[in-house]
């Protein structure tokens, strides 16, 4: 006689949320880095203007990763993928350690005279206002700001001249900061797609966030190099515009990429990068404090 089990529906189990690689692991790693004499003014290329905008770019980390976390908390209660909880709780952590390793990089661009509190106040007001927005609308302009940095962390990975540009003392922080970003680059999709998110939703804050990213990124950028216009040469602009926006400069190598955001079946691991990452993650552990050395984690969620 058979066993009644064998006339049992199967459970029915919900599709995996995560769309992360499983061999991505997404943990916070505190690095402890330090600035100081080491650091040459114009870290990025000895160039005045691409250092300037790079300074520029770190002032936007500790609020900016503060807004992605928040935006992203707001949904963990509708999440019933485990894989993309615990993917969550390593994005919190990862960017949590991203705003105190730049809070400390922003604290060595005050000594140097820049404006650093003024621009945070600045920063207060427009992210201030962006949290008057849906919360769901909050995630998307989240979702279109991390598609940026995870380009920008890809192009950083793959060229070895724009690596090579960079101070010794500066470059750790920046491939850290990328391997990072990428890791975690679908994490806020993943949660907007399980929030219902739309199409006509990301591409708008694409388009919006980008514009403004650019207009403040400018700004700031403006700012400090007044603040340091003893030093202000148009030989050395121009070739830092050249750097940045001309013939396969830094930025402007990004449109592709930022374009195949406005595929409709667009996801961001669409582009799997996870060996790069692992090639890099392997170098940068040497890089920590001491006390942050081996596994030894601080995780803020």
């Amino acid at each position: 006689m058979l066993s009644s089990k064998t006339h049992e529906t199967p459970p029915v189990t919900s599709p995996r949320a995560s769309n992360t690689p499983d061999n991505v692991s997404i943990k916070p790693q505190r690095m402890g880095f330090e600035f100081g004499a080491q650091v040459p003014q114009y870290w990025m290329g000895e160039n005045y203007l691409v250092s300037h905008t790079m300074n520029a770019l770190s002032v936007l980390f500790p609020q900016g990763e503060q807004f992605f976390v928040d935006s992203v908390r707001a949904f963990r209660g509708i999440l019933n993928d485990p894989k993309l909880k615990e993917e969550v709780r390593g994005f919190i952590g990862q960017e949590a350690m991203h705003s105190l390793e730049h809070t400390a990089m922003n604290q060595h661009v005050r000594d140097q005279g820049m404006p650093i509190e003024a621009m945070e106040e600045d920063l207060k007001v427009l992210l201030d206002a962006v949290r008057l927005l849906p919360k769901r609308h909050q995630l998307a302009v989240t979702c279109a700001l991390e598609h940026i940095t995870a380009m920008m962390a890809d192009m950083l990975l793959e060229r070895d001249d724009v690596r090579d540009d960079m101070a010794d003392s500066m470059r750790p922080l920046w491939v850290w900061h990328a391997i990072e970003e990428t890791e975690h680059k679908a994490v806020a999709f993943d949660v907007f797609q399980q929030a219902g998110g739309t199409y006509t939703e990301r591409t708008v804050y694409l388009a919006v966030s980008t514009a403004i990213l650019g207009v403040v990124a400018t700004w700031f950028t403006g700012r400090m190099m007044l603040n340091d216009r003893r030093n202000f040469s148009i030989k050395g602009t121009a070739t830092g515009l050249w750097r940045l926006w001309g013939r396969n400069g830094s930025f402007s190598s990004l449109i592709p990429a930022w374009l195949e955001y406005f595929k409709p079946g667009f996801h961001p691991w669409d582009k799997d990068n996870s060996k790069l990452v692992a090639q890099f993650k392997a170098e940068i552990q040497q890089y920590a404090a001491p006390a942050y050395r081996d596994g030894n984690r601080r995780t803020l969620q």
